[in-house]
């Protein structure tokens, strides 16, 4: 048996082994934000996984950003997520709802006209996602301090919902350029209240999600989600070591269950300076092969190993990686439904089993 599956005391959980389903956005669920019967088949094929970390998860109507994400402000939500939950439960693995605003990654075709918030009115650079006719994203609208606390009360119903649901725990998405990454990076962030300036105020969301998060789910089942390199949706931060470096003694201070790092590994990554500053279970992400999963797993350098793509494309891949076989290849074309089969390029894949 590989390290790989072997067992992980993760929080308050036991993980059947230490390979992760990375959150990824795959748009099938329907107008209404409510998950549909064929996202069902996908996460209950993924299982093999010992923690699933579901696609980026709206907690709000006012916090999307893409067509078709599911979201969790609403028992209707939750209760389509329910069989999801069950399917995962019923080989053995553990799944958490990615909790998730976008801020201003968003346009006013999907707010009802409304423009995207932020911490400051900072036009991102480049182009909506998947919109067309292709337009830029625009200058969003700085929040103010009392929405901010209405945005905060939105996640911790959200984790409600999301153990109404019956999920296992909540990660809160504060990667990627969305909008708690948008206040702690320095790029994002010009404020001079509370929640911008210095390095704590600019943290102080961030953390203030992730205590209401601790208040409905406890410590043991919260995780939180970084992207220290800041490389999508125009970000930037003056000092990553040091903020980074100051949210992961904070949590380390929650005592919260994990942290996932997306961030691929290179001569300038600081996730080797992060992850001895963080005393619960550290996931990395970004394109692993199974050698360097595994030699990250070996050096202590991760407890656990996320993929993506390769999950996307290898619903088996446990058993993949674990023996050393070949790999299918992802098809982009497929990522998103481009129509009404939403089965195609989601649940069609080959298994092992599937070749004879």
């Amino acid at each position: 048996m590989s390290i790989l599956n072997t067992p992980l005391k993760m929080g308050d959980l036991e993980l059947k082994n230490r390979l992760v389903l990375a959150p990824l956005t795959r748009s099938r669920s329907n107008s209404e934000r409510i998950p549909t019967d064929v996202m069902v088949e996908y996460y209950r094929q993924r299982a093999n996984a010992g923690l699933m970390l579901t696609e980026a998860t709206v907690i709000s109507e006012d916090a999307v950003g893409y067509s078709n994400t599911p979201g969790l402000w609403n028992s209707e939500q939750a209760k389509a997520w329910t069989p999801i939950v069950q399917a995962v439960h019923e080989q053995g693995a553990k799944i958490f709802a990615q909790l998730w605003h976008v801020g201003r990654i968003s346009d006013p075709e999907f707010l009802s006209g409304h423009t995207p918030v932020a911490p400051s009115a900072i036009q991102p650079e480049g182009h909506v996602s998947l919109l067309r006719p292709k337009r830029p994203y625009v200058t969003p609208r700085a929040l103010a301090v009392e929405e901010i606390q209405v945005i905060i009360a939105k996640y911790k119903q959200a984790a409600l919902f999301a153990k109404e649901a019956g999920f296992d725990g909540v990660e809160l998405h504060a990667a990627n350029g969305y909008l708690i990454d948008q206040f702690l990076q320095s790029g994002t962030n010009q404020r001079t209240d509370q929640y911008g300036g210095t390095l704590e105020n600019r943290a102080r969301l961030l953390l203030e999600v992730v205590d209401v998060l601790i208040d409905v789910w406890g410590a043991g089942r919260v995780g939180v989600h970084i992207a220290p390199r800041g490389d999508s949706h125009d970000m930037h931060d003056d000092h990553p070591i040091q903020t980074f470096g100051y949210v992961m003694q904070q949590l380390s201070q929650r005592h919260i269950a994990f942290v996932f790092a997306r961030e691929y590994e290179s001569e300038d990554s600081i996730s080797p300076v992060l992850r001895p500053q963080f005393n619960g279970v550290w996931i990395a992400n970004e394109k692993l092969t199974a050698s360097s999963a595994n030699t990250l797993l070996e050096n202590k350098s991760a407890d656990a190993v996320a993929f993506g793509q390769l999950f996307i494309a290898n619903p088996d891949l446990l058993e993949r990686l674990e023996h050393d076989l070949p790999l299918n290849e992802v098809d982009f074309n497929t990522l998103y439904p481009s129509n009404d089969d939403l089965n195609k390029g989601y649940t069609d894949y080959p298994t092992l089993s599937t070749h004879g």
